[in-house]
């Protein structure tokens, strides 16, 4: 496949830059990828505060726009930042540059002299913006302390939430609002995030103490538990991280905060974000900003929610929007994959056969406020926006918005409506299709007949989260799918619900299955990018831990590690047995001659793409073919000659290896002649 590619990768090259339209430089930055080998801004220069550089930027009501540059300000606070200038509804907040992540790093992790100053300075904003005091124990401000790197890393990075509260702010806090529960729940979440980014404790015993929880109480969620439970369960957690840490909890929010900002910047050199980074091509020496925000909570009752959804389908690319909620929630909740999350609308329910209550239905006003929002940014930003919203009362309010990851497909769909729309120009809609999205278009698909023949083997259906065929044997951990990668075996990971440190298992598999979790939890997001086939949301199937097995509800059958699995990541449906693949309808249209070009929509995109690419492009592209066979195959694709021949691999066929090494070992003139006759 290096014809396509190479013809499409030349673009950016071989492109003359011409301004587009209507477009500021701050919409260009959202819209494109980024560019590696730009210099830096250099933003921070001339903005000094008590003769110290400037690291630190208010957003929200009567504060002046920061630069909008995400080389600067991370993708997530440009974003939030945006849209408060757009005077959409975001709480206010502040953002620690970039600059000050790289000063950390490169300075064995002490901080810039001045942040603290310039940090306490935007604390006093946000508190007059919000009429309340961090560290108050009658009126106490929260905040949200949150990642943002210049690109999008799903869950790669860390988030704490809830900060500030301690054993007596919780009582201020409840008293503020009204409400015990949502102070004692909140207080309980913030105990196990704080004790898992900043202190680095196992969440899990977090976990399994609020399962003991709620049998005790006799009950099965976690919104049923009362607020008496719950300020039973907030000692038990601090207790916890008392015996895992040596320890207490701290109880001043100024320590908690210079703590949390410092876990984020590490955060940026975690094994696993640096994993994410060397697949994609990052460099390491970007940074995070790190965005400080006002909570919100989605977490007030069943006038509350927190959600995800992207502006146009992100596995398909259709022009709809696509978003999942939980009610009485917080943002991790749904990312997560903990609670198979409810549909945003009433579209996406029937396709997806939920019959969940969805946010159209149960609260209509916030919902059509959602869609006029995401209309608005969509139009403003000129591509498919991936956003974060809360639901505080009913009252809604935007958390975050970037580019959407999407697969392949997706791009090539949303790259020719908006050039059907008129938001994008053919130049750029050749540059917003990468090479590796155009690949994904020649991957193999099960062929129906397979698909047919391994029917009784149709295990179970979930949501189509990435498209594509994966075959292989079925593999319960990351380290176990990073092993069979090493031996060269194909494996598809199934977990309950995958976390960020899964990234290197997922890169590992051909690909992804989870029991629980929707198509905007971590698993489908990072699936997507990496252009993995992923099925999420298998709620019939159940692992036993125990046992190391997975039992399909309501039936007999089993699945062990080792054992062969096919999942299709565009219907959703899953086998219990390997299903062999058929070629992408391109090749089937440019190589086998199967089906004629009128035949496949998707051939007809990729011709245009290709067409397009040859428009603009100035330089040719040349294929490495050692073969009669590799040379047929590069000019269907478009090469325009043959730029490398190893003449030795012509000797590589089976039917001529015998002669040439007849050949090489042949004693005499005469043997030699004979074995090349």
């Amino acid at each position: 496949f290096v014809a396509p590619a190479a013809r499409l990768r030349v673009r950016g090259a071989l492109l003359p830059t011409h301004p587009r339209p209507s477009t500021t430089a701050a919409q260009s930055a959202v819209a494109e990828p980024p560019d590696t080998n730009t210099k830096e801004t250099g933003i921070s220069v001339g903005n000094v505060v008590n003769g110290f550089e400037r690291y630190v930027f208010s957003f929200g009501d009567g504060c002046d726009t920061p630069p909008l540059d995400k080389n600067l300000l991370g993708g997530k606070g440009k974003g939030v930042s945006e849209m408060a200038d757009m005077g959409l509804p975001v709480p206010p907040g502040f953002v620690i540059t970039t600059e000050a992540c790289k000063y950390y790093r490169n300075n064995k992790r002490a901080m810039p002299e001045g942040l603290d100053m310039q940090v306490e300075a935007a604390m006093k904003v946000l508190e007059r913006q919000m009429n309340a005091q961090f560290g108050s124990i009658d009126n106490p401000l929260l905040v949200a302390v949150r990642s943002g790197a210049r690109v999008s890393m799903p869950g790669m990075m860390e988030t704490v939430l809830n900060l500030g509260l301690n054993d007596e702010a919780v009582e201020g806090f409840a008293r503020q609002t009204n409400n015990r529960r949502l102070a004692y729940d909140s207080y309980r979440r913030f105990i196990t995030m704080y004790s898992n980014v900043v202190e680095h404790v196992n969440p899990r015993i977090f976990e399994k103490e609020l399962e003991k929880m709620k049998e005790e109480q006799g009950v099965t969620q976690d919104v049923d538990l009362s607020a008496d439970a719950l300020k039973e369960l907030c000692q038990r957690f601090k207790a916890l991280k008392l015996k895992a840490t040596g320890t207490p909890f701290p109880d001043d929010p100024r320590e908690q905060l210079v703590r949390a900002i410092r876990a984020v910047f590490d955060s940026w050199d975690s094994e696993r974000a640096g994993a994410y980074r060397r697949f994609h091509g990052y460099p390491d020496d970007w940074g995070t900003a790190v965005v400080i925000m006002t909570m919100v909570f989605g977490n007030k009752g069943d006038d509350s929610a927190t959600g995800v959804g992207f502006t146009r389908d992100p596995s398909t690319g259709e022009k709809r929007f696509y978003g999942e909620f939980l009610p009485n929630a917080q943002g991790e909740d749904v990312v997560a994959g903990i609670r198979t999350p409810q549909p945003v609308n009433e579209l996406q329910a029937v396709r997806s056969g939920s019959d969940l209550p969805t946010l159209e239905k149960t609260m209509p006003e916030a919902y059509k406020q959602l869609m006029e929002t995401a209309q608005k940014l969509e139009t403003h930003f000129r591509d498919m926006q991936d956003l974060e919203f809360t639901i505080d009362k009913g009252r809604l309010f935007m958390l975050q918005t970037r580019t959407g990851k999407r697969t392949g497909l997706a791009a090539i769909n949303i790259a020719f409506d908006m050039l059907n729309e008129g938001l994008i120009d053919e130049k750029e809609l050749i540059m917003r299709i990468e090479p590796e999205q155009l690949v994904q278009l020649l991957a193999p698909v099960f062929d129906p007949q397979e698909k047919k023949r391994a029917s009784p083997h149709l295990a179970a259906r979930g949501l189509n989260a990435g498209p594509g065929a994966a075959s292989g044997v079925a593999v319960f951990s990351t380290e176990k799918a990073v092993e069979m990668k090493a031996k060269g075996v194909k494996c598809v990971l199934v977990r309950e619900e995958t976390s960020p440190e899964d990234f290197s298992g997922m890169v590992a598999a051909e690909g992804v299955l989870t029991m629980r979790g929707g198509s905007t939890s971590h698993a489908a997001v990072v699936a997507r990018g990496i252009g993995k086939p992923c099925v999420c949301g298998c709620g019939s199937l159940r692992y036993n831990r125990e046992e190391n097995f997975v039992r399909v509800e309501g039936t007999g059958m089993v699945l062990r590690e080792g054992d062969p699995i096919s999942i299709d990541g565009t219907t959703g449906e899953v086998y219990f047995a390997e299903l062999h693949t058929t070629p992408s309808e391109v090749l089937q249209v440019l190589i086998d001659k199967t089906k004629l070009p009128e035949e496949s929509k998707t051939f007809q995109q990729f011709n245009t793409i290709m067409t397009l690419a040859d428009k603009y492009r100035r330089l040719r592209v040349h294929a490495n073919a050692d073969t009669g066979r590799d040379a047929e195959v590069a000019r269907a694709l478009g090469a325009q000659g043959i730029g490398l021949t190893r003449t030795e691999h012509m000797f590589m066929d089976k039917e001529r290896l015998t002669d040439v090494r007849k050949m090489l070992f042949s004693e005499t003139e005469q043997h030699r002649k004979e074995a090349v006759a």
